[in-house]
């Protein structure tokens, strides 16, 4: 594997010291002393976005924190295309552009573009990652479209080809088996990016909506919980999670993920839906509720 010292990353990059600090220090990039292709691959993506934007590292921070959160990603700045509304970024996500922070959908009025990433050197493996790279970002934005979905569909099976545990492609692949309501094939890509990166939440929240769909409630409530463990800070898993709860009959622990999503996402008409579930459970079930903590356990009777 590939690695590369702070200085080759500074040389290569043109970057400043001062400026490569500044984005360790706001969290957008784990600090170290050498770094392997892909965090060579997201700097460059961070230099270009602040020339680009002029959005600060702290509002950029905001934004991927915000969208690990909404959409289960690990690395939405790599694994997502996006533009700048305002001083934050919206993602595309879904078939939508969603600005994370408020979790509204927008309206794209950026220019289309195809987004690259540069191999560099001329070692093999790297030219592999840069060029796998650079088809996954042109697979996102073909997926915007009906009339490129299938143009899209090849170049992830394309990447699956040459790199058969690439996690997002995965994902994404099998969205788009699930969109078209072909759930055995989405839950097949999904359980593959599971095995390919079990630490990888969105995966299994994916995997959770579609086991769902089929009507496997137990096997998908494993699948959110699996998610939010991952991802304590996931709402739409905590939201889901309550929701197959309670379609279980297990209102008591629906609760607990009603209340997390309250707490995480409290404005909107899903919270709103999400404190009148827990309001109705609180009322039914006679519950007494204390926090300590921050966890909710029963009061003692």
């Amino acid at each position: 594997m590939t690695r590369y010292s702070r200085q080759d990353v500074i040389r290569i990059l043109h970057l400043h010291s001062r400026q490569l600090s500044a984005w360790e220090r706001a969290g957008l990039i784990t600090s170290s002393e050498h770094y392997s292709f892909e965090a060579l691959s997201q700097l460059r993506k961070l230099r270009d976005l602040q020339a680009t934007t002029r959005i600060s590292a702290k509002s950029i921070r905001a934004s991927v924190a915000a969208m690990q959160r909404v959409a289960g990603m690990r690395n939405p700045l790599m694994e997502a295309s996006f533009v700048r509304r305002g001083s934050r970024l919206s993602f595309r996500h879904g078939g939508a552009l969603v600005d994370p922070v408020t979790q509204q959908l927008a309206f794209d009025t950026s220019p289309a573009r195809q987004l690259r990433v540069v191999g560099i050197g001329a070692d093999s493996p790297a030219r592999q990652t840069a060029e796998v790279q650079d088809m996954f970002l042109r697979a996102v934005q073909l997926e915007e479209s009906p009339a490129t979905i299938l143009q899209a569909m090849e170049i992830y099976q394309t990447i699956l080809a040459i790199r058969p545990e690439h996690a997002p492609a995965l994902i994404n692949l099998g969205t788009i088996h699930y969109n078209l309501r072909k759930y055995d094939q989405a839950e097949q890509h999904y359980r593959k990016a599971t095995i390919a990166d079990p630490e990888y939440a969105l995966a299994f929240f994916d995997l959770g909506n579609v086991l769902d769909e089929m009507q496997r409630l137990t096997e998908a409530t494993a699948a959110y919980q699996k998610a939010v463990v991952l991802v304590p800070q996931y709402a739409d898993a905590h939201y889901n999670l309550a929701l197959a709860y309670e379609r279980q009959g297990q209102r008591r622990r629906a609760l607990r993920h009603w209340l997390a999503y309250v707490r995480l996402d409290p404005v909107g008409p899903w919270a709103k839906h999400a404190k009148e579930q827990a309001r109705k459970i609180l009322n039914t079930e006679k519950l007494s509720i204390v926090s300590r903590r921050g966890r909710l356990v029963k009061a003692a009777g």
